[in-house]
């Protein structure tokens, strides 16, 4: 059992603040949700009314790198499951150490979409008014570039803000913040992490292989 300590004074015990943190949790995901589902959405529509220009453009892009890029995001979806695992039974260095994995699976996936962007850029493959690349130029191949550029750029934001998510979990874990009875910070933090990863696994075959 979790010491009473653990507990906050506005909750009657561990079981109540542990439900009241996942509540508050999945209700945070289903606005996170919602955002990107809008976008799915207009990608849809766009994709119907300019459906040469979007299936040149996924063409276009690179799915080997994509491919690689989800492999590290899944291997940090692992390593946040086995951090929580950690933590449950208080073992605080390999829950550190998961942790740290899990945050730098995020860096490298940065880095590599940041190479994925940078061809992009040498290209003049742009949003909006800003593209000039000469390859395509079949009606609606802008909104397409638009679309990946305002999708995978809003989901990098995601990734950003998960790894320091994790390295400040990391952190605390170092400090033995983490055991049998106080592992909850590090469950709502993994949560969120593979929100990040469940959006990227419908951003990948919408963007790059349908």
């Amino acid at each position: 059992m979790q010491p009473e300590g653990h507990v906050q004074e506005h909750f009657a015990n561990i079981d109540v603040q542990r439900q009241a943190a996942r509540l508050g949790m999945w209700a945070f995901l289903g606005t996170e949700i919602l955002l990107f589902a809008g976008l799915f959405a207009a990608y849809a529509e766009y994709r119907a009314l300019f459906h040469e220009a979007f299936v040149l453009g996924a063409r276009h892009l690179d799915a080997r790198l994509a491919t690689v890029e989800t492999a590290v995001l899944i291997t940090g979806s692992f390593a946040v499951v086995m951090a929580h695992h950690y933590a449950k039974t208080s073992k605080a260095g390999m829950t550190c150490l998961s942790l740290v994995v899990a945050a730098a699976t995020g860096l490298a996936f940065l880095m590599l979409h940041g190479i994925e962007y940078w061809h992009h850029f040498e290209e003049g493959a742009l949003p909006g008014k800003y593209y000039s690349f000469p390859e395509i130029q079949t009606a609606g191949a802008s909104m397409f570039f638009t679309l990946y550029f305002l999708m995978t750029g809003l989901h990098s934001l995601h990734v950003m803000a998960g790894v320091g998510v994790l390295a400040w979990l990391a952190w605390r874990a170092s400090m033995g913040a983490f055991s049998h009875g106080n592992y909850n910070v590090v469950e709502m933090g993994g949560l969120y992490w593979h929100l990040v990863d469940l959006i990227w696994i419908f951003l990948f075959p919408l963007l790059y292989l349908v």
